[in-house]
């Protein structure tokens, strides 16, 4: 079946989603900003994502992230690996890589916010799905030593990339 297909246009242009590992599996580029709100200082993410099943073909799908990340003027490497484990019912849980919990996703509606507390921070995350090529996500991160929102644009790959 095609994205095209498991997508349905939604209230504010959002775009319901009925499984999500479906709709998430391949491909993707991101675009994100990172701004750490007390000092100010604003960096980019620039980057893939590859929505891949974890060790063949497994119903696990393996969110492989890597790009460059710009900060303070120097320019490195970045990944993240998290774990997609679909649910019977079109939903998922995220992990981190190791298996320990990250949060809950459900994109039937196109539209979905979380949280998940780290220590003495709390990440509060909203997801949109603004088409069938294209979703965003937004996370708040608060804490005592820290206070950022970092905005991510992901736009489906118009092909594999390497």
């Amino acid at each position: 079946m095609s994205t095209e297909r498991e997508a349905a246009s939604g209230p504010g242009g959002r775009y319901a989603v009925r499984d999500a590992a479906a709709y998430l599996a391949g491909w993707w580029t991101i675009d994100r900003t990172v701004l750490d709100v007390r000092t100010g200082t604003q960096g980019t993410f620039s980057g893939t994502a590859h929505f891949r099943p974890e060790g063949g073909a497994g119903a696990v799908l393996l969110h492989v992230e890597e790009g460059e990340l710009t900060w303070n003027g120097a320019t490195a490497p970045a990944t993240r690996t998290l774990r997609l484990c679909p649910r019977p019912d079109g939903t998922a849980d995220v992990t981190f890589a190791d298996g320990r919990p990250f949060h809950d996703l459900d994109l039937r509606t196109g539209h979905w916010n979380t949280r998940h507390p780290c220590a003495a921070d709390l990440y509060e995350g909203e997801f949109t799905v603004v088409s069938p090529r294209e979703w965003h996500l937004r996370w708040r991160v608060g804490g005592p030593a820290k206070t950022q929102l970092l905005c991510s644009a992901y736009r489906r790959a118009a092909r594999p990339l390497p």
